[in-house]
């Protein structure tokens, strides 16, 4: 004698099988949909947190052909500091020069780098009376 199972026992117990998976995925995406919410959320405070000055320094870049990183990769400064910029902008434009031996394509570099960051000062600086602080050193 074997065991033998019922078609209905076997209808039900499928039946109680699909509710289970049917609830679990309801679970798991309800959960799902909640996490994008909260990422979009955050997303979006970080957005406006960065505020009128991330879109500044982005159209800075747009137009400079550069972007903040690479101007300061080039003049090698690590932070805004006006005075190093320059110092090393002189430095970099005089040994690249033609009539030193230097090239032509490297010195325009520097020019566009010392530009965007030229840019970058006069936004934080904008900043800074706008929040009516001391200038960035």
């Amino acid at each position: 004698m074997g065991s033998h199972v019922q078609p209905s026992s076997m209808f039900t117990l499928a039946k109680y099988l699909a509710q289970i998976i049917v609830m679990g995925v309801q679970v798991v995406g309800r959960a799902f949909a909640r996490a994008l919410r909260q990422e979009f959320a955050a997303s979006r405070a970080a957005a406006d947190a960065r505020g009128r000055a991330g879109h500044r320094s982005a159209a800075a870049s747009n137009l400079s052909g550069l972007s903040l990183q690479e101007a300061q990769q080039i003049l090698n400064v690590s932070k805004l500091n006006p005075e190093e910029v320059q110092k090393n902008y002189e430095h970099l434009f005089k040994v690249n020069d033609k009539s030193v031996g230097g090239s032509f394509y490297l010195q325009s570099k520097v020019v566009r780098a010392k530009e965007r960051l030229d840019e970058e000062l006069k936004i934080q600086a904008q900043e800074d009376r706008e929040k009516g602080q001391k200038p960035h050193t």
